[in-house]
């Protein structure tokens, strides 16, 4: 057994509801669904409003179903912490969406391919995820300060987040100086154009009349390049969601079901995204009071009279962080647009 799975399985021997039953049947049905999802884009297709509605409120029914299942079978307080954890994994979620949205539109992903690049960040994202939630299991468990330095690295990042958005950085992607872009153009040749669903060809050499050679499509880079976004999202997400929650099982669960939806969600959401123009200064503020909220846990370890913040404020704080930003943002657009209109009429 590999130590991350090795991890995984003991699970139980650090204070969590994760029997071997349900870690078993969680990623059963987890892998399921992925199967499922690339079944059904086997063959490429635009997708349409109805369809993305649909598939967005079946993955919204799954966790809320799965919270109800944990409530009755082990009480309130893990449900809460899973509903938390995954209304937080859900929200930074929609922000990576905003960076796919990018790589789509600087590789010109043509819309009915657009579903299948998701799918490959998705399922490479889930890998990642377990990895990172293994680790940080086991950093958990053995070392006292490690509450103190993911506290550390929430805050780091909710200044950046700050600072980027603050510089209008969100719109700006350049491809060419991904190091995952340039990597695999300097292994392999590139196709000019897509191929349909496939990643590598093999076409006739223009530099050897007569041969032929194995080259990579434009689909296999943005790929890449997705994967690559992965490990910033997992390396955010993972100590984002243990300041909820120390149940690796329940940081794995919440990660798993909002990522699942991604792909749908990213259709429902394509038009919206543009419209929440203040969403990276509320994942900032959510970031910044999650790392306080682990400091605080870890001095607590060190004084018992440093407070704590319970699960209940962090559901609250989060809800009213997104439900005032969403409003400030669609405020602000409809306002932009309103003198968009009048300078246009004036000119």
């Amino acid at each position: 057994m590999s130590p991350t799975l090795s991890v995984l399985a003991s699970s139980t021997a650090i204070d969590s509801v994760g029997t071997p039953w349900l870690w078993g049947g969680t990623m059963a049905a987890v892998l399921a669904l992925l199967i499922l999802d690339f079944a059904l884009t086997r063959r490429p297709h635009e997708v349409s409003m109805r369809e993305a509605i649909a598939w967005t409120v079946f993955y919204i029914t799954l966790p809320i179903a799965f919270g109800i299942f944990l409530w009755f079978n082990d009480g309130g307080a893990p449900a809460m912490e899973f509903f938390t954890g995954y209304l937080l994994e859900k929200s930074l979620s929609v922000d990576n969406l905003f960076i796919f949205m990018l790589l789509l539109s600087a590789f010109a992903v043509p819309a009915a391919l657009a579903q299948r690049v998701l799918l490959y960040g998705i399922a490479g994202a889930l890998v990642l995820r377990g990895i990172f939630i293994a680790l940080g299991a086991a950093a958990l468990a053995t070392l006292d300060w490690a509450f103190l330095l993911f506290g550390m690295i929430l805050l780091v990042t909710a200044v950046k987040l700050l600072a980027d958005a603050a510089g209008g950085h969100k719109q700006e992607l350049d491809v060419s100086a991904m190091k995952s872009v340039q990597l695999m153009r300097r292994v392999w040749p590139v196709t000019d154009d897509y191929r349909g669903t496939k990643m590598a060809v093999r076409e006739p050499d223009p530099a050897q009349p007569g041969t032929v050679r194995r080259a990579l499509t434009p689909l296999a880079l943005v790929v890449a390049a997705v994967m690559a976004t992965d490990i910033v999202f997992a390396v955010d997400s993972v100590p984002a969601v243990y300041g909820v929650t120390g149940d690796p099982f329940l940081v794995f669960a919440t990660n798993a079901f909002a990522l699942l939806g991604l792909r749908a969600l990213y259709f429902v959401l394509h038009a919206a995204l543009s419209r929440l123009v203040h969403l990276a200064y509320g994942l900032a503020a959510i970031l910044a009071f999650i790392g306080v909220k682990l400091v605080l846990h870890w001095a607590h370890g060190i004084w018992s009279g440093v407070p704590q913040i319970p699960t209940a404020t962090s559901l609250l704080v989060i809800v009213l962080v997104l439900v005032t930003v969403t409003f400030t943002s669609l405020r602000a657009t409809r306002t932009r647009e309103a003198r968009t209109e009048i300078t246009a009429r004036t000119a």
